[in-house]
């Protein structure tokens, strides 16, 4: 019995040993990588931080120079030039919000059920129809025999322009579709045996699994369609009711680009001056107006981004 009492009095004590040895110091190691990592942070955050002071500050103080993340003195006519200076930014703004939620949602499923295609072995055209999409990563028809094969589909001026050429994009279908090939073949036999057709596989099974590789592609198209303007001045300038938010901050930015040239001259000073405003100003103002929307849907798919590209990646 002594023996007994005594091992279990040790008991203890072995025990807070143990927990000793799982609490580890910081080494060298740590400390470098956490500096090395607020300086990644530092550069990262630095150039937004500072055209969001710029833009909140005001112009003739801004142009003192030595504004770096703070604004000096608040203010908000910045902002206020860029939206009365243009009377479509509100409807260019619903048109690029509709454009972007149509497009992502049609272009990812679009995506994935050609992804799903290709990956089933036994389909007879899966190795062609690789081979074509991988072809078009790096061949180009160009844009003249682009603007004519949109031309002859009779989308100039149409708001279809913005969602059918961006259906497919082989970058997408890839990646989707090796995600699909790491899933267990003993799920799609499954339900086969329950008698779940192909259709009703992709909704029910391969769709809910392939979630997360399924936001980092939507994020993927939400930011081209946000960001886009070009397809817009090729195909939509003439029609006003089509314009987009890009394309409207483009034309602002390169107003404010020929005001600036013009200032050398002395042109525009008076204007600027009883504007408070200037080129620099206004460019940093319209940077902002384009990034914070889409800065603000980027939290909402950012645990699925990593993760979908490491299980999604193109594998040899």
């Amino acid at each position: 019995m002594e023996l007994n009492v005594t091992e279990v009095k040790a008991e203890p004590k072995l025990i807070t040993k143990k927990k000793k040895r799982r609490i580890k110091k910081a080494t060298k190691t740590d400390y470098v990588l956490a500096a090395f990592m607020l300086v990644v942070l530092v550069v990262t955050l630095y150039p937004f931080l500072n055209v969001l002071a710029i833009s909140l500050n005001d112009a003739t103080d801004t142009a003192r120079g030595g504004l770096y993340i703070f604004p000096r003195i608040f203010t908000l006519a910045n902002f206020q030039e860029v939206f009365s200076s243009n009377g479509n930014l509100i409807l260019a703004f619903q048109n690029s919000v509709l454009r972007t939620i149509i497009g992502t949602i049609l272009s990812t499923f679009s995506c994935a059920v050609l992804a799903y295609v290709i990956s089933r072995k036994q389909f007879v055209f899966r190795k062609p129809i690789t081979i074509m999409l991988t072809l078009t990563m790096y061949i180009s028809g160009g844009l003249i025999p682009s603007f004519l094969v949109i031309k002859e589909l009779g989308l100039i001026n149409n708001f279809a322009v913005y969602i059918i050429p961006s259906l497919l994009s082989a970058f997408n279908v890839i990646i989707i579709r090796s995600f699909i090939d790491d899933l267990p073949d003993a799920l799609e036999e499954s339900a086969k045996i329950d008698g779940a057709s192909d259709f009703t596989i992709f909704l029910k099974i391969i769709m809910p699994l392939c979630m997360p590789v399924l936001a980092t592609v939507a994020l993927f198209v939400a930011v081209g369609q946000w960001n886009s303007w070009f397809d817009t001045y090729l195909y939509a300038r003439s029609n006003s009711d089509l314009t987009t938010l890009q394309y409207e901050l483009m034309k602002i930015m390169d107003n404010a680009s020929s005001m600036s040239s013009s200032d050398v001259n002395g042109i525009n000073s008076q204007q600027m001056l009883s504007r408070k405003t200037t080129p620099e100003s206004i460019k940093m103002a319209v940077t902002v107006i384009a990034t914070v929307p889409i800065l603000l849907v980027y939290p909402f798919l950012q645990k699925y981004f990593v993760s979908g590209l490491t299980l999604g990646a193109v594998k040899s």
